[in-house]
């Protein structure tokens, strides 16, 4: 069954095809500013359901990461990037990225949370 969710406002909405095994919290400057914990996902799995031009990008240092968020109320929705877990960027591996907290009618306390170390690893 797809979990859907959306922004503050309502004008940038989506959906994945199912709950997240866990979530992660990353500690690098943007993601600890933003606060979001990340559901990932391949971009068939990810589906954006309002109009592409609610969304804006924001793209930071490598300029590899696609930061999305909502062009109204601002709210940080989702981000694709090439799969990093090797180290290194493979994009042939594509990920997205979902802002968990924009879930609607999930208890996100029953999802276990993963910390990554991005303040001292990039």
């Amino acid at each position: 069954m797809p979990i859907k969710g959306s922004c503050h406002c309502g004008l940038t909405t989506f959906e994945v095809d199912d709950m997240p095994a866990d979530v992660t919290r990353c500690t690098c400057s943007f993601c600890a500013k933003r606060g979001a914990l990340w559901a990932y996902y391949t971009p068939a799995q990810f589906r954006l359901t309002s109009p592409p031009e609610n969304v804006a990008t924001y793209l930071w240092g490598s300029r590899t990461i696609k930061h999305h968020f909502c062009a109204s109320c601002g709210c940080g929705t989702y981000g694709e990037s090439p799969d990093w877990s090797a180290g290194k960027p493979d994009f042939d591996n594509p990920k997205v990225g979902v802002n968990a907290r924009l879930f609607d009618d999930v208890d996100l306390d029953a999802v276990p949370v993963a910390v990554i170390d991005g303040k001292n690893l990039w």
